[in-house]
């Protein structure tokens, strides 16, 4: 349980570090992923209406390895401005299994990250870039994670649905 615990540590900022710039697209593919690099991939699951719009996400390295650095550089637009109080809800789930449910102040989150870009948030574009190391002995399993980001009033800030697949990937036998 432990190494569970380690690859959450590592995954859960930088989701809740994605949650202050997710926003849906204006193209309206919600249930469609915005973003594949090998194995990994992003879905927008918001609304046009909301506070952040997203303009990228790359991961280096891409795809992530297990024991390694990982960084993670988002790039958006702040349409209004984020509050103390802002929250995300991060759940990370193997398959049907829950590793995580937890709240997170993301303001508290990026002061205790130390990056940039800090509460309150103006309106601006915005490019965050944050480095965690992931465990070595990561499962080989399908991550998924998913990030419902809130104004201190509660109100839809961002959204997004994220996996990181550190399955092995097999050639075609045929």
């Amino acid at each position: 349980m432990k190494l569970f615990t380690l690859l959450v540590a590592a995954l859960a900022p930088l989701c809740v570090l994605g949650a202050l710039v997710v926003q849906k697209n204006a193209q309206g593919l919600e249930d469609t992923p915005m973003k594949s690099m090998g194995n990994w991939e992003w879905t927008d699951c918001g609304e046009p209406s909301d506070p952040i719009e997203l303009k990228s996400i790359e991961v280096s390295p891409d795809p992530p390895k297990p024991g390694e650095d990982m960084t993670v550089k988002v790039t958006a637009i702040v349409k209004e401005r984020i509050e103390e109080g802002a929250y995300a809800d991060v759940l990370v789930k193997i398959g049907v299994v829950k590793l995580l449910q937890k709240r997170f102040d993301m303001c508290e989150e990026a002061r205790n990250a130390e990056t940039d870009v800090q509460c309150p948030v103006d309106e601006d574009e915005y490019v965050v870039e944050q480095t965690v190391t992931l465990p070595k002995e990561i499962p080989r399993a399908k991550f998924v994670v998913q990030v419902r980001g809130y104004t201190a009033d509660d109100e839809n800030l961002a959204c997004v649905d994220l996996s990181v697949d550190f399955r092995p990937k097999f050639p075609h036998m045929w």
